[in-house]
């Protein structure tokens, strides 16, 4: 039987501790209520899939109506989800797997449809330039900016009654914490913008208000992370020197880094000269200080050790959990030659996966999902480019 590390436990400088370093990474359901309440299918979907990481993190949930970015979102921007989210805590924490709760705000990400009529807000009336309709933000004022850092403070509360074991902050993908630090999005002029200190003004103070608010409320050791994207693409935007600059800012201030890329033998998108893969710069950089998840593409046990061999202290797996859930007990047991590594179509309700999620997989992911009916000629090679998760697709 080979010998895996990554199927070691592991411990949080807090003292958190994970059975093993497999990470169920957050991966959007869509199947969430029409006003963020989780649904059953979602418990389920996650409870199937419980017991074999060490920690699961969720899909997003939004912190405050105005940050919903699509519909079937989950939310935490309110009291009355509590009791639903402890039923999903309760639902991952089965089996000795760690819970943490993804939250944040979309920004200019969305649409006014999805906020019932209200125009998105960024840090800049700036629209994204993909996917290409998107819409005119509005400017968040002073005070619209500081209620968003307490909305994401009671999310963290919320999180904290709910009976999860951390939150993780969504600084990826193009939502309003990574358009506060780019330069594309964020041109403003006053203390939360104009120099590359100034964008990580806002970034900073969410941080520092959640590590607050857990100081105050939570009674036990619990995990505040961070996930960033290394790269835009948008000129101007943030580049590699950017994010490593970010992430030496923070390394003392949350729990763990979090990288958002489709592929872990990566290197940068904007500097082809650079050929040092992007998981080894960032390890450089949080090597004895924070713990880092690295991810993307991790299909077989010999990618997750590779990840971890590359500098990572764990290592998350998002489409093989979809497809196989019982993956770490599958390699834990020995018994590898079972693991799918396709997924058909007709297997969707056996493996508790929503309806809703169904369709999205189907019509958004497909070139990336594996499905037993693709083509041969699917390519999914993302170590030289940007996947469909990654903030560039458009939602259903």
């Amino acid at each position: 039987m080979t010998k895996y590390d990554f199927l070691d436990n592991f411990e949080f400088k807090n003292g958190q501790q994970l059975k093993n370093k497999i990470v169920m990474a957050p991966m959007t359901t869509m199947s969430s209520f029409h006003n963020g309440m989780i649904t059953t299918d979602e418990i389920n979907y996650y409870a199937a899939r419980a017991g074999g990481p060490g920690m699961i993190i969720t899909g997003v949930a939004y912190v405050s109506d105005g940050g919903k970015g699509f519909e079937g979102e989950l939310s935490v921007a309110d009291d009355s989800m509590i009791p639903g989210l402890e039923k999903l805590a309760t639902a991952i924490k089965q089996r000795g797997t760690k819970a943490v709760l993804q939250i944040f705000h979309v920004g200019r990400k969305t649409y006014a449809r999805i906020l019932k009529g209200d125009q998105p807000v960024s840090a800049s009336a700036i629209a994204a330039p993909y996917p290409t309709d998107s819409e005119m933000p509005k400017e968040l004022t002073n005070d619209e900016i500081e209620q968003i850092i307490v909305d994401f403070g009671e999310a963290t509360r919320r999180a904290i009654v709910a009976g999860f074991d951390g939150v993780e902050l969504h600084g990826a993908n193009t939502y309003l914490l990574q358009q506060f630090y780019s330069e594309h999005s964020n041109r403003r002029t006053d203390k939360w913008g104009g120099s590359r200190d100034k964008r990580l003004t806002f970034p900073l103070a969410v941080i520092d208000h959640a590590s607050d608010v857990i100081k105050r409320y939570s009674k036990n050791p619990f995990i505040l992370g961070y996930r960033m994207s290394p790269e835009e693409i948008e000129t101007p935007g943030i580049r590699l020197e950017d994010s490593l600059y970010f992430a030496d800012a923070i390394k003392e201030k949350v729990d763990y880094l979090h990288l958002s890329i489709a592929s872990y033998k990566r290197t940068s998108l904007n500097d082809k000269t650079d050929v040092t893969p992007i998981l080894n710069q960032f390890a450089k950089i949080t090597e004895n200080f924070v713990p880092l998840i690295g991810v993307g593409s991790v299909e077989n046990p010999k990618n997750a050790d590779d990840v971890l061999a590359n500098g990572a202290d764990l290592v998350a797996v998002g489409r093989e959990l979809i497809r196989e859930p019982q993956w770490v007990q599958k390699v834990a047991s020995n018994d590898e030659a079972s693991i799918r590594k396709e997924i058909s179509p007709s297997d969707l309700d056996e493996l508790a996966i929503p309806s809703v999620m169904q369709v999205y997989l189907v019509e958004s992911f497909s070139s990336v999902m594996h499905f037993s009916t693709d083509s041969a000629n699917v390519n999914d090679d993302y170590s030289g480019q940007f996947a469909p998760m990654e903030g560039y697709e458009k939602k259903l």
